[in-house]
């Protein structure tokens, strides 16, 4: 039967992630809606980490800059107990990774996704509420209903809930959301203070009781602005919403998470905690937003039935330790958007878009049970080499996700650098024809769909592997060739391009011998072929892509 798709896709929920979700869909021409039931963005900085994985993939939607004007670096954490001054943690990464880590309120990371989006013609429909839904095998049916009350149903391919910890579409979708909530309550509070500790660390600040317990604590992350932090802080009893009988949850939700509506601390009772726990005197100012909140720990059966996906918050909720909820979010629709658009485009296997829950629940999985366990334990409960703090760090920073055993990716190779499912590294030093000044790697991935990297001095087998990938994907793989240092640079097809500092071959574990890199839209290795033939991409390329002269459009 025949159906009129009123667009490709609805992304209900405008916050990072659903803008994410919606940005990536349009950036590779699929049409997209994007409802948001709040009449107006909320100016609350609640999520504020800003991960180096985040920014990489920023970079390559291509608004990176942007956010690098926006927001403020993350140097590290001053921690204090009972007043005196513990290990300083210095958020030090290896220098091919190409961003740091930042703070950015999360309305303006919101202002700036939604300003990208608009560049593609797409603005969020404020005040429109997802009231129901309903799928078959050829689509999904959308009821809206905007601020007039005037109801609208949409015929879409897909529906992606990115619509928060109380998500209509997780409800709807029937999917369970096993877990609890933490009885501690906090409150925010976004000030300034006239302290002269260094600009660009964090400062958590804990007083423990005769028995060691953490009876008492102040978390501040710095935000744009001089001196400016959002403060969180044990909840006094008078501001407790537990003794009133309320919370963030909703009616028969049994979801008690978020921001509470309705009150929030004075400039006087964070004062009071600062009083207590900062370690300079100081004073607040300035209160320019606050409110009681509560956590809760959850996470979906399933990402997805059928047509229907769900994201962020919707699909996994945790603490806030070490700002993993909305950049593991972020993620998630990074990772879902350009399945998405390949089986909308029409040259998909039939599996992609289930490969969404494969890949990306034992990912939230991990998150949720790492940032509990950091909650209740300390971040020195985790089961990490202690001696190896880097790879803590990285794990923080979300550069180790990976996607190792995904039915899109190939088989393990022997040897060092990176595996077919983990992240493909960023690399300096790339000589290119014209250009006057070398370029990085993620340079040459950013903006692009599929991209195979053949590393070696063979031409010929360049030329060879890109008429394959080319043929077999209906256009969709672009190939760059990557020679060894000290080769010349000569004009051919596909681009060339010298590594000369040879930090391509050192980053990705490669000799003299030729090899491929088949790299995914979302910046992960699919596979590694060595040496490549025709045949071996032709075999992984059909993990995701229906053969070319089987798509009927």
């Amino acid at each position: 039967m025949a159906h009129t798709f009123g667009t490709d896709v609805v992304v209900a929920g405008a916050g990072p992630v659903g803008l994410t979700a919606a940005a990536a869909l349009r950036g590779r021409g699929v049409r997209c809606r994007i409802v948001d039931r709040l009449p107006a963005r909320l100016p609350y900085a609640k999520a504020v980490g800003v991960q180096p994985r985040t920014l990489e993939i920023w970079d390559h939607m291509g608004l990176t800059r942007t956010v690098l004007e926006a927001a403020v670096p993350m140097y590290g954490q001053l921690a204090y107990v009972n007043g005196a001054e513990q290990a300083r943690i210095d958020l030090v990464l290896p220098p091919d990774v190409p961003y740091g880590f930042a703070a950015l309120p999360q309305y303006e990371t919101e202002r700036i996704l939604e300003a990208h989006l608009a560049r593609f013609g797409t603005g969020i429909e404020r005040g429109t509420e997802l009231v129901s839904f309903g799928q078959d095998p050829d689509g999904v049916t959308v009821a809206l209903r905007s601020a007039s009350g005037a109801e609208e149903e949409v015929r879409a391919r897909y529906l992606v809930g990115c619509d928060g910890a109380h998500s209509l579409v997780r409800k709807q979708l029937g999917l369970s959301f096993e877990g609890s909530a933490f009885p501690e309550e906090y409150m925010l509070g976004d000030v300034e203070v006239d302290w002269d500790m260094p600009p660009g660390y964090g400062v958590r600040a804990m007083h423990k009781n005769a028995d060691g317990a953490v009876d008492d604590l102040l978390v501040c992350i710095p935000l744009p602005g001089p001196n400016r932090y959002r403060m969180s802080m044990t909840v006094p009893p008078e501001l407790s919403a537990a003794g009133r009988g309320d919370g963030p949850g909703e009616p028969g939700d049994g979801v008690v998470h978020g921001l509470e509506a309705g009150h929030g601390p004075a400039l006087a009772d964070i004062q009071a905690v600062l009083d207590r726990l900062s370690p300079r005197p100081t004073t607040a100012s300035r209160l320019r937003w606050s409110s009681v909140f509560r956590i809760s720990h959850r996470i979906v059966d399933r990402y997805g039935d059928g047509r229907v996906f769900v994201a962020g918050d919707a699909a996994h909720i945790h603490p806030p330790t070490g700002a993993q909820g909305m950049n593991t979010g972020i993620q998630d629709a990074w990772n879902l958007a350009w399945k998405l658009a390949l089986a909308i485009e029409g040259g998909a296997d039939d599996g992609l878009a289930r490969s969404y829950d494969a890949e990306r629940r034992p990912v939230g999985e991990e998150v949720v049970q790492r940032t509990v366990r950091h909650a209740t334990q300390g971040i020195q409960a985790d089961p990490a080499d202690p001696a190896d703090p880097a790879t803590l760090l990285l794990r923080e920073a979300q550069l180790l996700v990976g996607y190792r055993g995904s039915p899109l990716v190939g088989p393990a190779s022997e040897g060092p650098g990176p595996q077919p499912g983990d992240r493909a590294p960023d690399c300096a030093g790339l000589a290119a024809h014209i250009a006057a000044f070398p370029l990085r790697l993620y340079d040459l991935l950013r903006d692009r769909g599929h991209t195979l990297l053949v590393y070696g001095d063979g031409e010929a087998r360049g030329g060879q592997l890109a008429e394959a990938a080319a043929e077999f994907s209906g256009g969709r793989v672009g190939t760059c060739v990557i020679r060894p240092s000290g080769t010349a640079l000569e004009t051919s097809f596909p681009p060339v391009y010298v590594d000369t500092l040879g930090a391509f071959a050192r980053l990705y574990g490669v000799s003299d011998e030729p090899v491929a890199f088949l790299v995914r839209p979302d910046g992960y290795i699919g596979a590694r072929l060595s040496p490549p033939t025709s045949a071996q991409l032709t075999a992984q390329l059909a993990r995701t892509f229906a053969p070319a002269d089987s798509v009927t459009g």
